[in-house]
């Protein structure tokens, strides 16, 4: 029986003006010439189509992708706006008979999928019940200890795996990270004498950042060993090793408060729902009277589940077990434990600035990259941080910074705050009762 080409299908699909080109291992090809294209997608062999019908959808394109079996040349972003023309695609009796035809009996025996996806939280793994510090620790592990050289290559210098602050996109993403530094500090008005925790500290920059402007005692934890490994380094490096604490640990198990002022930077991600109350009230158990709280976290739209879906490629390539809160859900909490909630911004669009900065790093160290990583997990980080790059500029997700007051009614809270114009510490009544003249 004949079958059309791959190119007259996925046509009759999406439609034959599509603004990238296809080109099919049957030799067909779809879309506009190669010149023209802004990218070139390259189906390259049967087992494309095979762990397509393995995971119908998104999962089982991203397989495809992520082994090479598909491939992207060009302007990325151009093709992941493609799911806005088949958002849920629906196959008639007809197009199902014609992908029958191209299927062999062999296509239907389950490919394995790559070894880059997380078998966490899937059927068989052994890790225990989500958020345990078991499991969280293997979902950690999979994500942040891939390759510090790696990460290097796509975060920059400054080693910041969070949105950027930009005035600007021309200020460049080091000058933007060390804005959002900054920010995070004049929020939490460091000086010098308080001691800050840092959970989730990543690579160590941002306690680095306010031992050295703000003169801060600093403890940064994570559970990545990676993590803490470079960023002690980068710590004795600077020469702040009588100011700066980097430790392995869980933030359940930290116990040594009161500390003046914490924060938490693209961590909650990996907090859950359940734990809400749990994370909110160790957090304020470690918080000193007057102290402030700061947490920096990604968030989901009003109406949609905090858990991302099981089968999706963000889920099983990138953050398994990883849960997005609607914002205002996270301040209810944050007030449930004592907080005051005092502030919030939404940084959307910065996060997306952000992630295309990262693309372009990746993408000009690309063969770098792949020496270090595999072809394999520099594809999956080429997609999900082009991917989340669209969906902070379409509002599909966000980033917010909320900031909680612990004692409200002792608290010296400024009128007007404007902190983004502040580059250094100003005369400012601060929480603790001290007014301090501005860091020369």
């Amino acid at each position: 029986m004949r079958t059309i080409p791959l190119a007259r299908f996925v046509a009759d699909l999406v439609g034959d003006d599509l603004p990238v080109r296809f080109e099919f291992f049957d030799g067909s090809s779809l879309g506009p010439s190669e010149e023209e294209a802004p990218a070139t997608v390259r189906v390259r062999s049967r087992d494309a189509l095979r762990r397509i019908v393995a995971a119908p959808g998104e999962l089982g394109f991203a397989r495809a992708y992520v082994c090479g079996d598909i491939t992207v040349d060009g302007d990325i972003y151009a093709v992941l706006s493609l799911r806005d023309r088949l958002p849920s695609p629906r196959l008639t009796a007809r197009q199902w008979i014609d992908a029958l035809r191209r299927l062999r009996p062999s296509d239907l025996v389950p490919i394995a999928p790559p070894p880059e996806e997380s078998r966490i939280g899937t059927i068989g793994s052994t890790l225990g019940q989500l958020h345990t510090r078991g499991r969280d620790a293997a979902a950690i592990h999979h994500h942040y200890d891939v390759s510090n050289d790696f990460y290097e290559l796509v975060l920059g210098p400054a080693m910041v795996y969070s949105c950027a602050l930009w005035d600007d996109p021309s200020v460049g993403l080091e000058a933007a990270q060390w804005a959002k530094m900054e920010l995070i500090c004049q929020k939490l008005a460091l000086r010098p004498g308080l001691r800050l925790l840092d959970i989730g500290c990543g690579w160590g920059s941002l306690v680095r950042h306010a031992a050295r402007h703000h003169g801060v005692e600093a403890v940064g934890v994570t559970i990545s060993t990676e993590q803490a490994e470079y960023a002690r380094h980068r710590v004795a490096q600077d020469g702040l090793g009588d100011r700066v604490e980097i430790r392995v640990q869980d933030y359940r198990d930290v116990h040594d408060g009161p500390y003046d002022a914490i924060s938490s930077v693209g961590m909650f991600e990996h907090v859950g729902a359940a734990r809400l109350a749990e994370y909110f009230d160790d957090v304020h158990t470690l918080t000193a009277p007057r102290g402030r709280f700061l947490n920096h976290a990604i968030s989901r739209p009003a109406g949609q589940s905090p858990g991302l879906a099981r089968r999706s490629f963000v889920y099983r390539y990138v953050f398994p077990d990883g849960e997005l809160h609607e914002v205002g859900s996270v301040i209810t909490a944050m007030q449930a434990a004592g907080f005051e909630a005092r502030h919030m911004e939404d940084l959307r669009e910065h996060y997306a600035l952000t992630l295309r900065a990262w693309v372009r790093n990746l993408e000009e160290h690309w063969d770098e990259a792949v020496a270090d990583v595999g072809a394999n997990r520099a594809r999956v980080w080429r997609l999900y941080m082009a991917g989340s790059a669209l969906g902070f500029e379409q509002g599909r997700i966000r980033v917010n910074q909320v900031l909680g007051l612990r004692d409200p009614d002792q608290a010296r809270f400024p009128l007007r705050p404007d902190w983004r114009t502040c580059p250094r510490p100003v005369d400012v009544m601060d929480p603790f009762g001290v007014e301090h003249p501005a860091d020369a």
